[in-house]
């Protein structure tokens, strides 16, 4: 299994990222994936899955209205899309799987990861 994220970068405020994942080594369509990020002496946190068995979707607070995610099953890639972003978003970033198809907030319940990438936001 292995799952690999890519498109961070530097940003200037108010400016947009996509990130990737792309996914091996298992059936990706069974499979929730969560997008997290870490910034620098803060936890890990959630900030959006998707689950395509469950047609289903979650954003965190922090970034909802500002990230959509998709995902395309016949390249085993799910997508971040960042907008609006701001220097509260720098952190790395990590897309994982989750143990089974539905989305959840819980990072002990995703079990494969990939490295990160670092995003940073600023001007």
């Amino acid at each position: 299994v292995q799952l690999q994220a890519s498109g961070g970068g530097w940003v200037q405020p108010g400016g947009s990222l996509r990130l990737s994942c792309v996914a091996s080594g298992f059936t990706f369509k069974w499979y929730a994936i969560g997008w997290f990020r870490q910034a620098p002496g803060k936890e890990r946190e959630v900030i959006s899955c998707n689950s395509y068995t469950e047609g289903s979707q979650y954003y965190s607070d922090s970034v909802k209205g500002r990230v959509t995610i998709s995902r395309d099953n016949v390249t085993n890639t799910v997508y971040l899309q960042m907008n609006n972003l701001k220097p509260e978003d720098t952190a790395v970033y990590y897309c994982a799987r989750r143990r089974n198809q539905l989305c959840g907030v819980r990072t002990e319940t995703y079990d494969e990861w990939g490295r990160g990438t670092l995003v940073t936001v600023s001007s």
